[in-house]
């Protein structure tokens, strides 16, 4: 075994230190990714998402590249390491990679069109006195669109304890 000295890239993630801990950063994937996917240059977005409704898998023409569709969807997946602010929109446009369909395009080049906006994000791991991890998540009652079943559930575990 040998010791390269300190950690500045892993697995793609470009791993830079400062004075509260670790910044984690994807941009040069992320970069790729919006060049795959032939929107280098876009006009960025402020949101991933557009709030004015759910995505339907039964509304909307069949994706004319389902391929291309499970690729850019596969890519975004891995962003989310070091992206948490795309992880619910990714999570939604995953649920129709089986059958993509133009509006579920619209949304995966809304969120590239996001990234383009946003590429300096990333994940700072700050140094804490606290060992306890504390984790939250929230109902979606009614979220899929299809089924009208809720997509998450709702809890809170702080430490070993689930409190409810």
């Amino acid at each position: 075994m040998k010791d390269l000295g300190p950690l500045h890239s892993f697995l793609g993630i470009s791993v830079t230190r400062n004075s509260q801990g670790l910044f984690l950063s994807q941009k040069s994937y992320a970069e790729t990714i919006i060049e795959r996917a032939g929107l280098t240059g876009c006009n960025p977005v402020a949101t991933p998402v557009d709030t004015a409704g759910k995505l339907s898998s039964k509304k909307g023409r069949p994706y004319a590249n389902p391929t291309k569709y499970r690729q850019l969807v596969g890519a975004l997946q891995y962003l989310t390491f070091t992206r948490p602010d795309i992880f619910y929109v990714v999570q939604q446009v995953c649920l129709h990679m089986h059958d993509p369909k133009e509006v579920h395009m619209n949304a995966l080049k809304r969120i590239i069109r996001y990234l383009q906006g946003s590429l300096s994000l990333g994940l700072n791991i700050t140094r804490s006195a606290s060992t306890n991890l504390i984790s939250y998540t929230d109902a979606d009652w009614g979220g899929c669109a299809d089924t009208r079943r809720s997509t998450s559930g709702y809890c809170v575990f702080y430490g070993d304890n689930l409190i409810s």
